[in-house]
């Protein structure tokens, strides 16, 4: 529902050629301009944040005199639940941020314009789409300061707010919220009658620009999310074709929870989900910083690759030994901590092999998956199987410790029969246990690489 104190001289939402009647020409010039920037912004793929910067900046080109400005979008990610840019008029430039996903974008959003914005029903212009808005005068006779939030932009000399919230595909839950904007000036009279007609005349435009990049980036974020980082970027990119492989070296990391089953038959679906939770993001945690990509989850299982170059190889090798040492130690504290609350804990086996696998996509025509394949896939499955049978929680294969040339923290566990594989392989314990501090006693040993 559009605020009456917003001027009616251009409609939001409708289209503007129709509207240039009323207002003079220069002003038509000035919502000329900003359209034509805003679909040339939006055809070269500028992203949301230099977008909202760039218009910004026009905006006080063109003598608005903004003091704040804000403009936030939902999105579809596991952390976040939506975006945001300030724009301040003394940093003259933006501030990105983001509403966590645990708090929800109504939690963030309580109390505040925005909210009751989103509380009202849509605009019925006839023309228009689904445009809210609402202004308030933060100083003299006609304040109105009915939200804490305009109570903390008035103290700090603000006078004039306008908030707006631009919906798409006539409410699409789809489509999320729609996109919201605030825009605040220190002009002691506030803002004038025809710069908030540019706003309501321009801001369509720019929505559907900042929605262009949005829709990119959900994507992007959700083929991450669900495939991993170098997986999704390469569906992203294109390499969508069933069949279309490339082999790679790789180290590859394959974990699995020992004795789940038992776990899972003796506690609620609830609790098993958030062992199951806890554990892979504590496998997770330890391969980020280090280059590894989980490729999938396996029920309670976990595959892991680490690419490798010639150039890269010893220290690649030497990252995933270092990866699979920290996430056992963080194991160990982690079931501690559950061992504490009362609630069950995740034994975990874990094995690393180096090896050539086929990476890409494989599946039905209209079903497809992106992974590895390769006899080394199934090697590192068979070694992890041997974990509780040898008393280790970590093996190594003699292919990557032979790469890790990482001899001090291995020790060798002889030959072994892999099931299903024809010759006997040599198979080595990763120690993980802390090294000793300086001044802790013993002989500190160095870190790989130096």
């Amino acid at each position: 529902m559009s605020d009456p104190s917003i001027p009616s001289g251009v409609t939001p939402g409708a289209a503007p050629s129709a509207q240039l009647q009323t207002v003079d020409d220069a002003l038509s010039r000035r919502i000329i301009d900003l359209h034509v920037w805003a679909v040339e912004a939006g055809l070269s793929g500028t992203g949301a944040e230099a977008l909202f910067d760039g218009f910004c900046q026009r905006l006080v080109a063109f003598g608005v005199p903004l003091w704040r400005a804000l403009a936030g979008t939902p999105t579809l990610h596991p952390q976040w639940s939506g975006h945001s840019y300030t724009w301040r008029r003394e940093l003259n430039a933006i501030r990105p941020g983001s509403w966590d996903r645990l708090e929800g974008l109504a939690t963030t959003m309580r109390g505040s314009p925005f909210a009751r914005l989103l509380s009202e029903p849509p605009g019925t212009t006839p023309g228009s789409h689904d445009v809210r808005s609402m202004r308030r005068r933060l100083a003299g006779p006609e304040a109105l300061l009915d939200f804490p939030v305009l109570v903390e932009f008035a103290a700090a000399g603000a006078t004039d707010y306008v908030a707006f919230i631009i919906g798409f595909a006539d409410g699409d839950p789809s489509y999320g919220t729609g996109i919201a904007y605030s825009f605040i000036t220190q002009r002691p009279q506030g803002f004038a009658d025809d710069e908030l007609t540019l706003l309501g005349a321009v801001l369509p435009a720019i929505s559907l620009a900042m929605m262009s990049d949005a829709a990119h980036t959900i994507a992007a974020n959700l083929l991450a999310a669900y495939l991993g980082g170098d997986a999704g970027r390469r569906v992203h990119a294109g390499a969508i074709e069933r069949g279309s492989v490339e082999s790679i070296h790789a180290v590859l990391w394959y974990a699995d929870l020992r004795g789940f089953t038992t776990i899972a038959d003796g506690n609620e679906g609830a609790v098993v989900i958030e062992l199951l939770d806890d554990a892979f993001e504590t496998l997770a945690a330890a391969l980020r910083p280090r280059g590894g990509e989980v490729l999938k989850f396996l029920g309670d299982g976990m595959l892991a690759i680490f690419p490798v170059t010639p150039a890269s190889a010893v220290a690649t090798c030497r990252a995933a030994l270092d990866a699979a040492a920290e996430a056992m130690r963080a194991l160990d504290s982690l079931n501690e901590r559950r061992r504490l609350a009362g609630k069950p804990v995740a034994a975990v086996d874990l094995a690393l092999h180096l090896g050539e696998v086929l990476y890409g996509n494989i599946g039905a025509a209209d079903r497809l998956d992106f992974t590895v394949i390769g006899p080394a896939v199934n090697e590192v499955a068979r070694m992890e199987a041997l974990c509780e049978p040898l008393g280790r929680k970590v093996l190594v294969s003699a292919e990557l410790a032979a790469a890790a040339d990482a001899a001090a923290r291995l020790q060798p566990l002889g030959r072994h029969t892999l099931r299903g594989v024809r010759a006997a392989r040599e198979l080595f314990a990763l120690d993980f246990t802390p090294l000793p501090q300086a001044g802790e006693g013993g002989t500190r040993r160095e870190a790989p690489g130096g």
